[in-house]
């Protein structure tokens, strides 16, 4: 393991340049960890070493993606959350603790959230349904990524309009909450599920406007017709 990462580390140390880190950081309020690589040279040192580890076993597999998550590198985390959809296949049920337990440690922008989340924690979700409601825990963590996660590990599922109760159930836990992170989060999951579900998200939109911030309240709409967004913010 330790010669793989170190050769990863060292073909984003070659490819690390200062005008791309400095840029990158201007996305995140907090300060973030970067080499400074566009997002295409990350995706290709990630597709070369995928190579030499696609025949390892499940295990083995994390214990790799973990050490990337833990070094705080936003490229590096990229990586581990590009590779994991891959083995999607072998995921087992008792893996959302594991999930759970690196976003809990190791995520700190959301930039990393969402990579993992949306693809990662959302395909093990598709793969087990019932899992969903240990997500809905999530939502009452003290973490702020792990309340955000708790909204955008629905993403890509929402998509194709399933989970159209739990995103509710998760919207009402997460409604009040200041944190701007958070509110974006399951207010992008509202407007996910108003692709296949405009009425539903609309009303339920309708009925909470008075208590949902206004940013939450803009992502849940977005996709709306004009009328409709017109109609969902006028008394804000």
């Amino acid at each position: 393991m330790r010669k793989i990462l170190d050769a990863i580390r060292e073909d984003l140390s070659k490819g690390s340049d200062e005008a791309t880190r400095h840029s990158f950081q201007r996305f995140f309020k907090e300060p973030v960890k970067c080499y400074g690589l566009k997002n295409s040279a990350v995706g290709a040192i990630s597709k070369k070493h995928f190579k030499a580890v696609s025949s390892w076993g499940k295990n083995a597999i994390f214990d790799l993606c973990e050490a990337l998550f833990s070094s705080g590198f936003c490229e590096e985390a990229f990586i581990a959350s590009n590779w994991l959809p891959r083995i999607s296949g072998r995921f087992e049920k008792g893996d959302l603790k594991i999930f759970r337990r690196w976003i809990d440690l190791y995520v700190n922008n959301w930039a990393t959230c969402d990579t993992f989340c949306n693809h990662t924690v959302g395909a093990l979700i598709e793969r087990y349904p019932d899992l969903v409601f240990e997500i809905k825990d999530w939502a009452l963590s003290e973490n702020r990524w792990l309340k955000r996660a708790s909204a955008v590990s629905l993403i890509v599922p929402a998509k194709r309009g399933m989970f159209l109760k739990e995103a509710f159930e998760i919207s009402d836990l997460l409604i009040s909450d200041p944190d701007d992170m958070v509110q974006k989060g399951y207010g992008w999951l509202l407007k996910e599920e108003s692709r296949l579900h405009q009425r539903e998200v609309l009303d339920y939109v309708l009925k909470n406007r008075d208590r949902m911030p206004r940013i939450a309240l803009r992502y849940a709409v977005e996709l709306m017709p004009k009328e409709l967004r017109s109609e969902a913010m006028k008394k804000i």
